[in-house]
């Protein structure tokens, strides 16, 4: 698996959240079904990071992949404000199977970033051997 990384505006640049860690930190977490209509993110430019120009065929046709190729077993993982940490691959499998549910996890408080301020291009993308 790729590493990946959750991205959300900070003060001075972008604070990032390790999928990896999200996923052992959330393991415990009770599961719940969550009505997709209440996925605010579907109706934004998810994964754009900010300022980043409209996204490209290409680009579209990654995600495209990911989302075919996505295990809807996992639950996707909520932040405690609700809003979508890991999983939006699976969310979009879900809507266009026609579902109106998915299973999620919820953090009661939001996690600490494991990078503040920081840009996409600096963080390391190596596998993670603890995953």
């Amino acid at each position: 698996m790729r590493k990946q990384y959750h991205f959300w505006p900070g003060e001075q640049g972008l604070d990032a959240w390790d999928v990896d860690r999200l996923v052992r930190l959330s393991a415990d977490l009770p599961v719940h079904e969550v009505p997709l209509h209440t996925i605010s993110e579907l109706d934004t430019a998810y994964w754009a990071l900010p300022g980043a120009e409209h996204p490209t065929v290409r680009e579209l046709i990654v995600h495209m992949r990911l989302v075919r190729d996505v295990d809807p077993a996992y639950p996707v993982i909520l932040g405690g404000d609700g809003r979508v940490m890991d999983g939006m691959h699976r969310i979009a499998r879900a809507v266009l199977e026609g579902r109106t549910t998915i299973r999620a996890v919820r953090f009661a408080t939001m996690p600490e970033p494991d990078f503040r301020n920081c840009s996409p291009g600096d963080l390391p993308y190596d596998e993670d051997p603890t995953a």
